[in-house]
């Protein structure tokens, strides 16, 4: 497809969802299967609007059942499922309605909390939606009064769900089929925080009242490492801490605890609750102003503000006699803005730690926020 988006100054190109995929692959193959003529290319008008034009490939027309795939175009996104194969095969069934399931290399649930219950494949809402609107489509154009059963499948799909979150999940056997607009949005923020909406249901949906928030893999190998805990845990936010403290306050959590490196946290001591770089790089003069608070001379200051890193400049810290009281007010700092995103509803902490240092800091609330955590987990 040629729509493009602009993010970061740059020109990138959109692509189509696997849930598009699907809903193409099924209208395609209803259409051949209820007409019994091939077709090599299906028009298809995403929820987001935009229409679609795809070539239809692997087509198989065997009486009864036709089968044909559309192949994954992400545009200038890195997804992991770019250039799959998705498949529809269709078949005819007497008594009306549409069924939908999932075949080879589609996912199945096996936890509740996610879009589909328990047993049921991983196709989520909306792709099943835009499966059976397509093929009521084609019953009407067609005429045809009785009931079509379609089965996803993605040869690929168990191989490439190993690369996912799906596993995490508690999505077992492949990949998920996915979109709510049908549109893939390069680099897309959106996609990232629904994605850490669905882990955050999950915990809530299965009675977790308190969440264990973390970064990245640093976190989680820390927490795993050093801390002894299990790191399937926690929930890894990414940049978006302030995000994920919203939906942890949406979803009725009573309390979250963050552990992160003082790389990121220490920003969050500036109040900035998205961590990533393109919105500023102050780790330096954060540092550098709470050591400040607690007396650290000029010259050490500057020290601080040339360092390329947290631990060179806790190096600092430690020499100059700074290193306990700075990174006591750092870690108030740290735990006042959490507990003023998380407001009265949603109990807030955190622990920073150094993979060169250890722990640095803990919250006033850190220990009993981990307590409840495990007992929930």
């Amino acid at each position: 497809m040629e729509e493009y988006v602009v993010k970061d100054g740059k020109r990138l190109r959109m692509g189509y969802t696997t849930g598009s995929c699907a809903a193409a692959a099924a209208k395609a193959a209803a259409w051949m299967l209820l007409t019994g003529k091939k077709r090599e290319q299906i028009t298809l008008t995403t929820p987001k609007g935009i229409t679609l034009n795809l070539p239809v490939l692997k087509i198989q027309m065997h009486g009864d059942c036709v089968s044909c795939a559309i192949q994954k175009d992400s545009g200038d996104d890195p997804d992991i499922t770019k250039g799959t194969l998705i498949f529809a095969a269709v078949t005819r069934k007497p008594e009306p309605g549409i069924s939908i399931d999932g075949g080879q290399g589609i996912g199945r649930i096996t936890k509740r909390g996610l879009d589909q219950p328990v047993g049921n494949a991983a196709i989520n809402s909306v792709p099943r939606k835009m499966i059976e609107e397509n093929l009521q489509e084609v019953c009407t154009l067609t005429d045809y009064s009785g009931g079509l059963s379609v089965v996803i499948s993605a040869p690929e799909g168990e191989a490439l769900a190993k690369k996912t979150f799906n596993p995490r999940l508690g999505i077992i056997g492949g990949i998920s089929i996915l979109g709510t607009t049908g549109i893939v949005e390069p680099m897309s923020e959106k996609a990232l925080i629904d994605t850490i909406r669905v882990e955050l249901r999950q915990r809530r949906e299965n009675g977790a009242d308190y969440v264990l928030l973390t970064p990245g893999n640093y976190g989680s190998d820390f927490i795993r490492l050093d801390m002894g805990i299990d790191a399937k845990i926690a929930v890894q936010v990414s940049n978006f801490i302030g995000d994920a403290l919203d939906l942890c306050k949406e979803l009725g959590f009573r309390g979250a605890l963050l552990i992160g490196h003082i790389g990121k946290l220490v920003k969050i001591g500036g109040g900035m609750l998205n961590t990533h770089s393109k919105y500023g790089d102050c780790r330096m003069e954060i540092l550098a102003a709470q050591a400040g608070a607690e007396g650290l001379p000029s010259q050490n200051i500057c020290q601080i503000l040339d360092c390329a890193t947290c631990d060179d400049a806790l190096r600092i810290l430690k020499e100059t006699g700074f290193y306990e009281q700075t990174l006591l007010r750092l870690t108030d700092r740290v735990a006042f803005h959490l507990e003023q995103r998380g407001e009265a509803q949603l109990q807030t902490g955190a622990i920073l730690f150094s993979k060169e240092y250890g722990i640095l800091g803990k919250s006033k609330h850190a220990n009993d926020l981990l307590r409840h955590i495990l007992e929930d987990f």
